[in-house]
């Protein structure tokens, strides 16, 4: 049997194997057309169990195939399996373009809406007809045929377009290697960070220290590195990579340039003014006004602290003799006034941050508010590093499992994620749990059988778990609102930014460290420190996110991609709320996949938008206790096990008691004049 078509228990990843793909998807592709016209074809009234029953089926049996191939091609990407995947990401494409644009099933889901049946489904079945109804419409449904031809090839390209940007990412990282042969260049770098350079010269049979994009092993160098020069050059490859400024075959321009064009050309065919206004449909927000004045307001709450943030970097800058800062000088001048002002180094941090201890630590948080069970266990899995953990209740009854992939390596998507391998539902014969991808691209150990974290690795694990229980604690058992599934994007960030919070918290933190060599954990005296350190140029922070936020709505909506001149916009936007000017020649928009080849275009903003939410949420628990079982069941109950089921909002009221307040999110960050 193919081994992507097993429907009993896990995915079986070792037995996969390229030959497998085309074939498994083809079935379940000419299985689901079957089925359609099957339904299409009933004279029946349509009903839950006739109609929308057996579409949900199949919508999940492509899922299952396809989220294991896509999976694969992010993790253990090489030649043969990108070739095979882009070939059939096309006949993924154009199945979900057909079925979205089939007038007899969106009339059928119109029916069931106005006739008896409607007012018998339960709340999240009601949920599911409203979203598909919309889907089909976003879907292009109500086009005439040549229009609906003309949309079909454009979210064709687009497809091809998203996954060419992410292919020439990944190639312009693998491709590059900075070897440094004299030793006092690499003065005030981390001896771990050497070692592992060490060890990839000799990979490639050179003698010294090879340096990769890859962010472990980049951020370092920016923070640490003594040498301007060497700072100046590992930055200005990070900050071209993907573009025009480095290799010709990796240029990502065209497809930024294309990807806009398509994307306004798509919003157009369903009349709307832009891509912007198409997208924010399926949102919180309403318009992009009200998405550009929130962050604007935001701006201005934040300009005065980054400029501050700013002066501070300048003054430090005149007293070691860099007069004149630049984008390279930001990161080593941060960690030098942060040692400075908070008398400690990352280093320093790093050695009591064992990812084996945080692992331990953020099972017991959600152990104690959720009152579930992790365990680890021993199952199939694409690479030697992954491990897999089940959940369960207190009962001993499963509730979820979830694999974990932690290191960065090469032919690895940068970034960390979380995805659906399988969601929870119930449909006839079957029930099943859910199943989570975490992903993380944290230093791989060296020597040891662990490596060491730094603290904003340790956040962005903890932000990667919210997801994950947002997906794996639902108790929705209707595909289409079950878990992440039918969530406003700019709602989805909430219980994954709610976690981080955590991460700043002595309750928390002393059961998560254990120092490399003494063994003990941080010492309170040093967790104060950390936590003096928490809004340390949080004013910097948020007008970047601001402006990466600003330039992604922007650029959906009042931009004009006829011109081709994003870098000018993007400039635009930073004079308008940077304090931070990078060179020229940084090419940021190049490797910004979240909008470009992920699905937060025209909704990068959804971080802080839904950061207001989760800072909100979580000062219930500063209110009843950090790690307060009740606050814990309250938030499960209302946010994590409703998934999309009702809207966000909602679930937020139900579980606040009100509508969000921006002050909490304003607290956290040090922004409350």
């Amino acid at each position: 049997m193919n081994p992507l078509l097993n429907r009993v228990g896990l995915p079986l990843f070792e037995q996969i194997k390229i030959k497998h793909i085309s074939s498994a998807l083809n079935k379940v592709l000419k299985e689901n057309r079957n089925i359609i016209e099957k339904i299409a074809s009933n004279k029946k009234e349509p009903s839950w169990e006739n109609f929308v029953c057996p579409l949900q089926q199949s919508n999940e049996k492509l899922s299952r195939v396809w989220s294991q191939i896509s999976h694969l091609n992010s993790v253990v990407n090489n030649e043969e399996l990108r070739i095979i995947y882009n070939k059939n990401l096309n006949k993924v494409t154009k199945y979900h373009s057909e079925l979205s644009q089939n007038t007899i099933i969106y009339k059928k889901f119109k029916k069931i809406k106005i006739g008896k049946f409607y007012q018998k489904l339960s709340s999240p079945q009601k949920k599911i007809i409203t979203d598909e109804i919309l889907g089909f419409e976003l879907g292009g449904v109500g086009l005439d045929n040549e229009k609906k031809s003309q949309f079909k090839k454009i979210l064709s390209k687009l497809s091809k377009l998203s996954a060419s940007f992410e292919e020439n990412l990944l190639d312009s990282v693998n491709n590059y290697s900075l070897l440094i042969k004299d030793k006092k260049k690499l003065k005030g770098v981390p001896k771990n960070i050497l070692d592992k350079a060490k060890i990839d010269a000799k990979k490639q049979k050179k003698e010294g220290w090879a340096f990769t994009l890859d962010f472990p092993c980049y951020l370092p160098l920016m923070q640490y590195a003594d040498n301007r020069e060497l700072r100046e050059e590992i930055y200005y490859a990070y900050a071209t990579k993907a573009s025009d400024l480095s290799d010709k075959k990796t240029d990502n321009t065209s497809n930024i340039n294309n990807i806009l064009f398509n994307k306004k050309k798509l919003s157009h065919l369903l009349g709307f003014s832009d891509y912007a206004s198409m997208a924010l449909t399926t949102k919180m927000a309403s318009s992009s006004k009200e998405v550009i004045n929130f962050l604007e307001n935001l701006a201005k709450k934040a300009k005065p602290f980054a400029t501050k943030d700013m002066n501070d970097l300048k003054d430090y800058g005149e007293k070691i003799n860099i007069s004149n800062i630049e984008a390279w000088d930001i990161a080593y001048l941060s960690e030098k006034i942060k040692e400075e002002r908070f008398n400690y180094s990352e280093q320093e941090i790093k050695n009591y941050f064992p990812d084996y201890k945080v692992i331990e630590g953020l099972f017991k948080v959600v152990e104690k508010i959720y009152g579930i069970y992790i365990k680890k266990e021993i199952v199939e899995v694409w690479h030697k590093d992954v491990t897999f953990y089940k959940i369960t209740d207190s009962s001993g009854q499963i509730i979820g499992s979830f694999y974990l992939d932690l290191y960065a390596r090469k032919n690895k998507r940068g970034g960390a994620w979380m995805d659906e391998a399988i969601s929870k539902f119930k449909f006839p014969n079957e029930k099943t749990y859910p199943v989570a991808y975490l992903t993380c691209n944290f230093t791989a150990p060296i020597e040891k059988e662990f490596s060491l974290l730094t603290h904003d690795e340790v956040i962005t694990l903890f932000h990667e778990f919210g997801h994950g229980l947002h997906h794996l604690l639902t108790e929705i058992n209707d595909y289409g609102v079950s878990g992440i599934q039918g969530v406003e994007w700019d709602a989805v960030e909430l219980p994954s930014q709610f976690m981080e919070n955590f991460c700043w918290e002595w309750l928390v933190i002393k059961d998560m460290t254990e120092h490399i060599t003494t063994k003990k954990s941080m010492p309170k005296a040093l967790f104060e420190k950390l936590l003096k350190s928490k809004n340390f140029q949080s004013g910097m922070q948020t007008s970047r996110q601001v402006e990466f936020a600003l330039f992604d709505i922007k650029l959906h909506s009042d931009y004009n991609p006829i011109n081709k001149d994003f870098l000018s916009l993007l400039n635009q936007v930073r004079d308008q709320v940077s304090v931070v000017r990078p060179p020229n020649w940084n090419r940021f928009p190049h490797s910004f996949s979240h909008i470009f080849a992920g699905g937060y275009s025209a909704g990068y903003y959804s971080y802080k938008w839904a950061e207001v939410l989760s800072a909100d949420a979580y000062s219930l628990f500063e209110e009843m206790g950090i790690l307060s079982a009740e606050a814990g069941h309250k938030f499960r109950q209302e946010i994590l096990s409703k998934g999309g089921s009702r809207p966000a909002i909602k679930s937020f009221i139900k579980f606040r008691g009100r509508k969000p307040s921006i002050d909490a999110l304003l607290k956290h960050h040090g922004l409350l004049v």
